[in-house]
């Protein structure tokens, strides 16, 4: 019997029961142990998923933004204590609201500004806000609202548009003292931009796209890779399951997102996995160092006290267990977590359908993708992480 024969069934009993395709990419040692694939990238026409298929990444290009601002670190560009407004100007005089005792809200200044360490660990105030909605019930979503739709136009905004409008709009707390998932990844990679004078797709390919040899990674769809690209499709109640739109890809159309616009990532599961692999190795991989292994282990470290935690995983099995790190999510307690890895295994999830996730101890990478809205992350994503490590120990 195959040594990850349960990993090979796992992936056709999805496809059977659920996803339109998916696939999984294991490396340990920098060397791939595990590759297996399983159903559609187009069901229509019937093109099965391949190693070459490239999957719309989402939340986990968030992870190439965070791996550089490591790199950025240790060449000194900045400190993590440092107000963003000393890159970002237009964010020095920012407001938050405040509820009043007859739950009234005020819009006060902050006492303490926002620093880089504030919008990496998502502790800024901001959520996020896809989709202007004027009508929501939330301020700070009709006043995000409102940014977006001031910069709006026949092409996609700048990323450093996007980040100068969202200074004008007070956030939800002190900064540092609650956890929200949002905005402040684009901060940060704003940050990356300006301190580097260049596009963040740029950075993206000049810092590990490159050095890494990912082939099959881009932040566009082009004519050189289309056919790669796999098709998303979104699941009905039913079950039944319908192409998205085509208006969904307009982020990675170079003809109207210009290279400043905020990137999304197109990539493998194969080419994810090295990525994944050098950040387990501990900022190297075969021969090429990005990163220290301090400084990887300053990126895993998790950051949240208390209170944050409690925003953070609360009431959530998918994240019990875990902490957040800069950037990353980070494995505190593997019973609470029902985790048969190691402490300190470390990753991300994407909207489509992406689980990633590196362990130093096992120096082992493990990247799961599938292309599928809503994803149901926490049926697919928890069974290949159980099934991956136990096929692994």
């Amino acid at each position: 019997m195959s040594r990850f024969k349960k990993m090979d069934n796992l992936l056709e009993e999805f496809v059977q029961k659920s996803v339109p395709g998916c696939a999984c990419t294991i490396m340990q040692n920098n060397e791939i142990v595990y590759e297996g694939y399983a159903g559609y990238a187009d069901i229509e026409a019937k093109e099965q998923i391949n190693a070459r298929s490239m999957f719309r990444q989402a939340s986990t290009t968030k992870l190439f933004t965070y791996a550089i601002i490591g790199m950025l670190y240790e060449e000194g560009k900045f400190l993590l204590s440092d107000p963003i407004s000393e890159y970002l100007p237009e964010w020095k005089n920012v407001t938050k609201y405040k509820t009043l005792p007859n739950n009234e809200l005020e819009i006060v200044p902050l006492e303490n500004p926002i620093t880089i360490k504030d919008v990496v660990t998502m502790a800024c105030g901001l959520p996020y806000c896809m989709f202007p909605d004027l009508n929501s019930s939330q301020p700070v979503v009709v006043a995000m609202s409102k940014a977006l739709l001031s910069i709006s136009g026949d092409r996609r905004p700048t990323l450093r548009e996007e980040v100068r409008a969202m200074a004008q709009v007070p956030v939800l707390f002190e900064p540092g003292t609650r956890w929200l998932y949002g905005f402040g990844s684009e901060i940060t990679g704003a940050i990356v931009s300006e301190i580097t004078g260049k596009p963040l797709r740029t950075v993206f390919k000049e810092r590990i796209i490159d050095p890494l040899g990912l082939k099959d990674t881009d932040t566009y769809i082009r004519d050189e890779n289309r056919s790669q690209v796999v098709k998303n499709y979104s699941k009905n109640e039913d079950g039944s399951l319908i192409k998205m739109s085509a208006d969904t890809d307009a982020d990675y159309d170079p003809n109207i997102t210009p290279m400043g616009a905020r990137p999304n990532l197109l990539s493998s599961s194969n080419d994810f996995a090295v990525l994944m692999q050098m950040l387990s190795n501990g900022g190297s991989y075969k021969g090429e160092k990005l990163l220290s292994r301090g400084t990887v282990d300053l990126l895993r470290t998790n950051y949240l006290n208390e209170v944050q935690l409690r925003d953070f995983n609360h009431n959530n099995p998918y994240l019990a267990g875990y902490g957040y790190g800069l950037g990353f999510r980070t494995l505190m307690d593997k019973a609470a977590a029902n985790h048969n890895g190691s402490i300190g295994a470390f990753g991300w999830t994407g909207g489509s359908g992406i689980w990633v996730e590196a362990d130093p101890k096992e120096n082992t990478s493990i990247v799961y993708m599938h292309n599928m809205r809503p994803n149901e992350e926490l049926y697919h994503h928890l069974r290949v992480r159980a099934v991956a490590y136990g096929c692994l120990n």
